[in-house]
């Protein structure tokens, strides 16, 4: 990160002016929560990565802070809405939206996210803001469409990993792969630099969540993941972890994690699971899959057309971020 320092700053300055503009805005029910969930902290890589972009093909990197924001807003509205869909009580270690307003307003405020994300993108020239406004929809398209599959696979028997890697693709992947060509875009590079970007990017994403996944159920401290640890158990997601058990388990564990599914305990029902998972090396399989695509990753960047230190910069932020502590 410390390479990038100055990047992140730029983009926090640049935030903190967009947020100066919403105290004064009514109704406040609807902008507040907008300045709250922009104010809980996280690591800003999506906005960062398109300022990244933009810099590795020597353009100025202002010049993509609104590709930045609008992935920014886009982001924090995804997740207003996914908490409600999850029911989360928590995020970043602090109330969700829903839970701090209602669930109503939580709605109404993420939407006005999402036209507002859309909206920045007009202060770009027409050509580059249809190039944007192109690739942003698409990628918008796909979030929803993977957030719906993650809702579809609840009640769905037979989910296969390859299901489940399909769907974080576009729940979480996308995002971070269309904020790199984004910043691409913005530097006007080469349409084979910036699919190449996209697929690096895409490529982090997934192993991303697989580390997510990882630490829902593994993490050691909650403050830290800022999320409840184990939450994916206790609502019966379909994850890697989960998927890759039923695939591996013989009929005795296939048996408990059915019965377990079913616990309305949510302390026992963590606790078998994770035995399980432990019995089948689930988490050494999950964190070898999240090396394998952070491998397709690197073999991305190593194609874009950009100086050899840049991009090895940005393979060394990208290998940091992967080191989460589980």
């Amino acid at each position: 990160m410390k390479n990038y320092q100055l990047l992140l700053e730029l983009f926090l300055k640049h935030l903190e002016g967009y947020k100066s503009t919403l105290s004064s805005k009514s109704p406040k029910e609807l902008y507040e929560p907008e300045n709250y969930i922009l104010s809980l902290g996280g690591k800003r890589l999506r906005p960062l990565l398109s300022l990244i972009a933009c810099d590795l093909f020597d353009k100025d990197p202002k010049h993509a802070l609104n590709s930045a924001l609008a992935v920014e807003l886009f982001h924090n509205f995804s997740l207003m809405h996914d908490d409600i869909l999850d029911a989360a009580p928590l995020r970043r270690n602090k109330e969700t939206v829903h839970i701090k307003w209602n669930t109503n307003i939580a709605i109404l405020s993420g939407d006005v996210m999402l036209v507002k994300a859309s909206q920045v993108l007009e202060n770009y020239d027409f050509k580059e803001f249809k190039k944007l406004s192109i690739l942003f929809n698409k990628t918008a398209i796909e979030v929803c469409e993977g957030q719906q599959y993650d809702m579809n696979f609840e009640n769905q028997k037979n989910v296969s990993v390859d299901d489940y890697i399909q769907m974080i693709t576009n729940k979480t992947a996308v995002l971070l792969g269309c904020s790199l060509k984004m910043g691409a875009i913005n530097a006007n590079a080469s349409e084979e630099d910036q699919t190449n970007l996209f697929l690096f990017g895409k490529h982090l994403g997934i192993g991303f969540q697989l580390l997510d996944d990882l630490l829902d159920a593994f993490a050691q401290d909650s403050e830290k993941f800022g999320k409840q640890i184990g939450g994916d158990i206790i609502a019966n997601k379909k994850t890697f972890l989960l998927l890759k058990a039923l695939e591996l388990a013989n009929e005795k564990q296939k048996k408990e994690i059915t019965k377990s599914l079913k616990e309305k305990d949510n302390s026992k029902k963590i606790e078998t699971i994770l035995a399980i998972y432990t019995e089948l090396n689930i988490k050494e399989l999950c964190q070898q899959e999240a090396d394998k695509h952070t491998q397709i990753a690197i073999d991305y960047l190593s194609k874009v057309s950009a100086s050899n230190s840049k991009k090895e910069n940005l393979k060394q932020f990208a290998k940091e971020l992967l080191k989460r502590q589980v």
